[in-house]
Formats: C-alpha cells, structure tokens, sequence
C-alpha cells in the first residue's frame, strides 16, 4: 500500500545507502553557517570512545614475535627434557601456553613440532633402550606441548573475537544515533515547513490588512506611513521565513498533512482504497474543530504513519484506529492485528526511523508517544494536549536494533571450531604418534626375536662371532627385572625376545646372554 504523503518508509535506495544520503544532507544543511570558530551549529554525535581493552590487538611487532619464538623454543627444550625427569613437563606446558597466546604464524611452530618429534626418533634410533620411554614421551609432547599451545591459541582468538564484537557494538551504536537524529532532524524540518505554511499565512493577512489600512480614507500622511510601513515589514518577514525554512527543510516532495480533522478520515478511505482493511472510530467533535493546529499536525502525521507501517509489515491485518477529542487533549491510537502467515503479499522490512520522527514530532508538541508489540498485534498511542506544558517531556533514548542473529551464530562457530581445533588437534596427534610409536615396537620385536632352536645351539665358552651368526638383528627393550653383572667386571649381557605375538604367553620372556672375554659365560630364558 502507499499511502498519499508517505513521509517515512518510502522504498527506494537500499537502507543502508538511503541512510548515509540523508545524514550527508542534514549536515550540509548548515554548511555555509559557522561560528567565529569555525565550526557549524548543527549538533554532531561525536565519536564514541573505545576503551583501550576492547580495542582491536596491535598488529605484529619484531618483540611479540621474538618473545613468541623464544617461548615456542623453551617449551621444546622442556619438552626433550622430560625424557630424564617428568618435572619438566610443567614449564614445557607453561611456555607453550604463552607462546600459542602470542601472534604470529603456526609455520615455525609446526617445524619446531616437527624437530621434537624428529629428535625423539633419532634418539630411540640410537638407544633402541629407550623406547621404553617412547609412551612417555609422545604423552608429553601432546599434552604438555600441543594441548597448552592450542589452548592458548583458542584464548586469544577468543580475545580478538570479544574485541572485535565490542568495536562493532560501538560502531552500530554511533550509526544508530545518526540515524535517530537523522530522522528527528527530517522531522523538525517539516514541522518547520508547518510553521512556515501557518505563519506566512497570518503574515500575508498582516500585510494585506496593513495595505488596505494604507488606502483607507481619513488618515494623514504619517499614519499612512505607518501603515506602509507595516506592510513592507510584513512581507519582509515573509520572506526571511522561507528562506530560514528552506535552509532548514530538506529536498523533498511530501507536502503538509492538512491541519483540519477531515484529513484522518480522508488517509483512511485512501488506506481502504487501495485494499487495507480500516476500522475508524471517532469520539467527540468529527471535525476537529477547537483542536490547536499543532495537535491536529501531529494526530494526522501519527494515523498516516501507522497506516503506512501497517501495510508494510501486515498487510492483510485488520487495523483499528481511534480517534477521541476532548477539551484537553487529542488522543490517537492504530491497532493493527498480526499478519497472516500466508497468502499475501510479503512484509517489509523497517529501519524504526518513522516511529522515531512520530515521537520528536508528538513531543514537541508537548504530549507523549509509545509504540509497542501486543498480544495481537502491534499498537501505537499518542496524546496530544491542547494546552501543551512549556517543559517538554523528555525523548526516551533511542533502542538500538539487536545484532544480526547471523553475525552472532557466525562468530560463534568460528569459537567453537577454535575449541574444537584446540582439543581435538593434540588428541589426534597423541593417537597418530601412538600408533607409529607401537608400529615401531612391533617391528622391533620382529627384529630382535632369537629363535628357541638357534638358542638351544648356542654353547657356553662359545666365542662371541660365532654365537652372533645365530643372533638376531637387535636386542629387545623389553628385560624382566633380575641379576645384573656389576660395572667394571667386563660382563656384558645382551636380551632377545621369546615372541613377538603380543598375544602370546611368552610375550615380554626374554633369552639373557652374558660375555666375557669374547666367550659366552652365560644363558638363561627370564620368564616371570
């Protein structure tokens, strides 16, 4: 539906185009007005200050980045420390935490991940004993390293996130403002075209009866001066009006709502015209008449907004309107019921600057504006005194519109798959180096498993090359607890595993073999 003076809501650029092409009229308004300092009238919203620890993070600097690598470095080192003392374990998952706090890129973190892991095979390559500490020290590297580092990772992300949502608040709160003020500012600017319209017209009739006071019959020539005088003064006033009205009125085709109560009735056969269902109801004087022409503006600017909003946002609700006259005051209210699920046409969205010109309107003409959902619909009430108080009453703050749902829903994902990275991440890799590290064991055992007819070959006193044709690549890791020969003694003992079947009953015996001098001095088979 359009209504015939559509002042608000009016569909053409895009919102957020259409707003920024009316603040840069409002302030060019008064452009070529200035003080004696330089600076222009109109009021300005100033920019909003942000606290220091909502801003946004610095961007990289060589110290952050230093300090970043170093912390990556220690926790490394702490990490390749653990393999002596599992103490080391808390600084490594300290210094990590901090070091995945700092900025930077996750390029040289990973090489470094990648050197640990690295050192750890060299090290179990060189000491096939140790890799009964291999477990041990996946454990750390996942836990005590990448855990703290994703973890503080996913901390300041989160921080960024909390900043960056903090700066965003700050920026619709100031574009909110301007177009709050945007839109009383447009509001102003036709209630002075009223002013213009009433004033000019009591003007000219001061001018035209001082005129006819001029060729009246019976006066002197002063007093037909005077009268002149008058006239030339009035028409002056005229036009120092429109000009004051033209630097404060906007580009616009709206023409001024009629001032009589004929026009309420007339915007709702116009509604009813175009197919709005329209209830009209109209209590005391149908006229209007004796209504203040501020009130009367301001009574005919609310039915034709709400019926306006009404045929955008439900078009096939049926709408209420109320109009009471008393001796003290107008009271308007429009009542529209909820919007039909289906079968009409589609409901447009607002951008609220209407209600927010209806208010600055209603309240300098010294009543009171709400707006509001109901149970039924949507309502808006207005009541106009006709002996308006010479306070105003006070503009409640303009409600700014709720965060795009989207953008929260987007930034919350983005959190949560920081959380998710920060946990799964090091599981993953924890199962991915168990798995190699038990790869490796089981290749080990094959390696070094003696077999139990080569071992019955084998003879004390034998010499130590000709017992080592028969021996397999490696010694096994895996030594039952028992006699060791004392250092200094120059007895050597080597172990061989019974199986490799950890699902043997003989997985974890081993054959013990002792040297000295070259010769065998000893076998045994280590069974628990």
């Amino acid at each position: 539906m359009r209504v015939t003076r559509v002042t608000f809501g009016s569909a053409g650029a895009p919102a957020r185009l259409r707003t920024v092409v009316r603040v840069k009229k409002v302030m060019t308004g008064d452009a070529g007005r200035r003080d004696a300092g330089g600076h222009a009238p109109g009021r300005e919203t100033p920019p909003a200050v942000v606290p220091r620890s909502r801003r946004a993070p610095a961007p990289w600097t060589p110290p952050s980045l230093a300090l970043g690598g170093l912390l990556t470095v220690t926790a490394a080192v702490c990490v390749g420390l653990s393999a002596v003392s599992m103490w080391w374990a808390l600084p490594a998952a300290v210094a990590a935490f901090f070091a995945g706090r700092e900025p930077g890129r996750t390029g040289p973190t990973l090489l470094v991940l990648v050197a640990v892991v690295a050192g750890g095979v060299v090290a179990v390559a060189l000491v096939p004993s140790w890799l009964l500490m291999a477990g041990r020290y996946v454990a750390v590297v996942s836990v005590a390293a990448m855990l703290p580092w994703f973890a503080g990772r996913f901390w300041r992300q989160y921080q960024e996130l909390v900043r960056a949502g903090w700066e965003r608040a700050d920026r619709l709160e100031r574009e909110q403002r301007l177009v709050a003020e945007q839109a009383r500012s447009r509001e102003r600017a036709r209630i002075a075209q009223d002013m213009h319209d009433v004033l000019g017209h009591d003007l000219n009739l001061i001018a035209l009866s001082a005129g006819a006071l001029k060729l009246a019959p019976g006066l002197d020539e002063a007093q037909r001066a005077a009268a002149g005088e008058i006239r030339a003064r009035a028409a002056a006033s005229v036009e120092r009006l429109g000009e004051v009205i033209g630097i404060l009125r906007e580009e616009t085709d709206d023409e001024p709502p009629p001032a009589s109560g004929t026009g309420i009735p007339r915007l709702v056969d116009d509604a009813a015209a175009v197919g709005l269902t329209v209830d009209l109801r109209i209590d005391g004087d149908a006229d209007g008449a004796g209504v203040p022409p501020a009130a009367a503006r301001a009574a005919h600017r609310v039915v034709q907004e709400a019926l306006t909003n009404a045929a955008k946002h439900a078009p096939l609700a049926p709408v209420g309107v109320r109009v009471t006259y008393t001796a003290e005051e107008t009271v308007v209210r429009v009542r529209n019921g909820p919007s039909p699920a289906r079968g009409g046409p589609e409901a447009v969205p607002g951008t609220g600057r209407g209600l927010i010109g209806l208010d600055e309107r209603v309240r300098l003409a010294g009543g009171t504006f709400a707006y509001g959902p109901r149970e039924d619909g949507f309502e808006v009430t207005a009541r106009l005194p006709h002996t308006p108080s010479a306070r105003r009453p006070a503009t409640a703050p303009f409600e700014s519109a709720p965060t795009l749902p989207q953008e929260h829903r987007r930034a919350r994902s983005r959190v949560r798959r920081a959380l998710v990275t920060a946990i799964v991440l090091p599981l993953v890799a924890w199962a991915m180096l168990s798995a190699a590290l038990m790869a490796w064991d089981i290749r080990s055992a094959q390696q070094s498993v003696l077999d139990p007819g080569d071992y019955a070959r084998l003879k004390v006193g034998q010499e130590r090359d000709a017992v080592r044709r028969l021996l397999p690549e490696r010694e096994t890791t895996q030594r039952q607890a028992g006699w060791e020969p004392p250092r200094g003694s120059g007895i050597t003992c080597e172990y061989y595993a019974m199986t490799a079947d950890r699902f043997d009953d003989r997985s974890g015996d081993a054959y013990r073999l002792c040297f000295r001098a070259g010769r065998l001095m000893s076998k045994e088979a280590l069974t628990p």
